[in-house]
């Protein structure tokens, strides 16, 4: 069945088609996308400049420091890329002794940074460009300035009462002390100078040489555990992906450490309640939904870390009889709240492109709080993530803070396919949105055939952490009111960003169609 162009909710966007495509959060992200693509590059050259120049003109969301994602489809098979950094060697329980969780802001919420390790390893499997063209538009726009955008503006004011009191910091981003205005013009030369050691070394420079050295001379003054030895031994790794089978599609996540599994597991679940014998914005649809995500989130509390660590294999999770067991726990009637203790931030960013040779790339890249750790090494630019933060302190826990571990990630890239054929690249950025998002994009794009800028503008539900479900404003108040009746706690009224950020791109037999969100600054654009 050919997809629905109708776009039946509020939006000012259109759909958009052409042979080669890019969908980011931030324009000029856009752009450079497409300028790759036009130099002769293919659609992973464009992700990583696109990604590349995300750490420059969306800085409050992924940086230098930031850890990636990513799946490519090459024309004929999938491939999946966890460049997620590990925890420093000497990063030890024992550390933390007495405190009830990790750190947020410090050296202590710091992993190794694997984001340029991806940037590296994608080039060199699949880039047609050279490496140094990549990082033009990024190095341009760090060097003679970018005007800072309304969404982008709007947090980064923000952040100047979280970070006061990291020096680094405020002399990067804060002019004078204070933030940039919306539409005011930013320069980060820190940022040019590092993108220029990264590009002309091939990212040696950043994980052995001098810019890795600065990090760790920093680390040092601060008490910190990183060393020259836990960067020099990172390695992303290409670890396939996971997959369950949806109706005519397949969704396919990236292995644990990412939440992933909790998008597959719900998938799974949705499956054995047949969901599409209800009307999409029903509220027997919402509430089925939510309750399959209850059920996933509380698995992957418990046993969701570095898949290395894992005591249950993440395929026992999707096995029939295990996904059978699950929705037989599902009461159309009423709800079975579940609260779960893990916690997350929507901060993050999200990319999808494509070219008219049949690549497309799934790309996710992330600080995970705000602009991360608070740490920026000193006249580097380089804003670090505190990934650490998403350790936990429970002795035995599989995710308990441990040295060489990968922690529990939030970020993760989606990717549909049908019959063995890739279909749609997507994601929805933002904390425990993102595996909610992926549930709520397959249910409308592949099984109930919105196009993907109606499934991006259509109202989404939040399950929050503490079990309370949130609404986005446009569901109708019967809705609602019925969801109440069934025993859900419902909070409306929410701000537009816990429901993340959508980007996608559906192939079709010619060309693609590309999707947007309006919550977010970004566009997606082609030619």
């Amino acid at each position: 069945m050919p997809l629905s162009w109708d776009c039946p909710y509020p939006s000012n966007r259109s759909p958009v088609f052409a042979r080669n495509m890019v969908a980011t959060s931030q324009p000029l992200a856009t752009q450079a996308g497409i300028d790759i693509l036009k130099a002769g590059g293919n659609a992973i050259d464009a992700a990583i400049a696109t990604a590349i120049t995300l750490t420059v003109v969306e800085p409050n969301n992924n940086g230098i420091g930031s850890d990636a994602f990513a799946i490519i489809w090459d024309g004929s098979a999938l491939h999946g890329l966890n460049a997620s950094g590990r925890a420093p060697m000497a990063l030890d329980p024992a550390r933390f002794a007495g405190s009830q969780q990790m750190p947020r802001l410090g050296w202590d919420a710091v992993t190794v940074p694997g984001a340029v390790s991806a940037w590296i390893e994608l080039s060199a499997r699949f880039g047609q460009l050279p490496f140094e063209r990549l990082f033009e538009p990024a190095i341009g726009y760090a060097k003679h300035g970018f005007q800072v955008g309304p969404k982008t503006g709007y947090y980064w004011q923000a952040a100047a009462r979280t970070f006061k009191d990291f020096e680094p910091f405020m002399q990067t981003f804060m002019k004078a002390g204070t933030a940039p205005a919306i539409g005011e013009t930013m320069k980060l030369p820190d940022h040019a100078g590092s993108l220029h050691e990264i590009a002309a070394t091939h990212g040696q420079a950043f994980y052995e040489g001098e810019l890795a050295r600065a990090m760790v001379d920093d680390s040092n003054r601060h008490g910190g555990t990183l060393t020259m030895e836990d960067l020099a031994q990172h390695r992303c790794d290409w670890v396939g992906t996971l997959s369950t089978p949806f109706y005519d599609a397949e969704l396919h996540e990236i292995p644990p450490n990412g939440q992933g599994l909790l998008a597959l597991i719900a998938l799974g679940i949705l499956r054995h309640l047949d969901i599409a014998r209800y009307p999409l914005d029903s509220t027997d649809s919402v509430h089925l939904q939510v309750e399959a995500t209850r059920i996933a989130y509380a698995q992957i509390e418990r046993h969701l870390a570095d898949i290395d660590h894992m005591l249950i294999t993440p395929a026992t999770f999707l096995g029939d009889e295990f996904l059978a067991s699950c929705a037989g726990r599902v009461n159309l009637n009423a709800a079975n709240p579940n609260p779960t203790a893990l916690s997350a931030s929507p901060d993050t960013v999200y990319l999808t492109t494509a070219d008219e040779h049949g690549n497309m790339v799934s790309m996710i890249q992330s600080n995970y709080r705000g602009f991360g750790s608070g740490i920026v090494v000193p006249g580097t630019g380089i804003s670090l993530q505190n990934r650490g933060s998403g350790f936990v302190l429970e002795p035995g826990h599989p995710n308990q803070v441990g040295g060489s571990k990968r922690p529990y990630q939030t970020i993760i890239p989606g990717f549909a396919t049908i019959n063995g054929q890739a279909q749609m690249s997507f994601g929805v950025m933002g904390g425990h949105m993102q595996a909610q998002g992926h549930v709520q994009m397959m249910l409308r794009v592949m099984v109930f055939k919105q196009n993907p800028q109606a499934a991006s503008d259509a109202p989404r539900w939040h399950l929050k952490e503490n079990g309370v479900l949130a609404l986005e404003t446009g569901f109708s108040t019967s809705i609602a009111t019925e969801l109440a009746q069934r025993g859900h706690t419902l909070e409306l009224d929410n701000p537009e960003h816990l429901f993340g950020g959508a980007q996608l791109i559906y192939r079709l037999p010619e060309g693609y169609c590309g999707g947007s969100d309006h919550r977010k600054e970004g566009m997606v654009a082609g030619y």
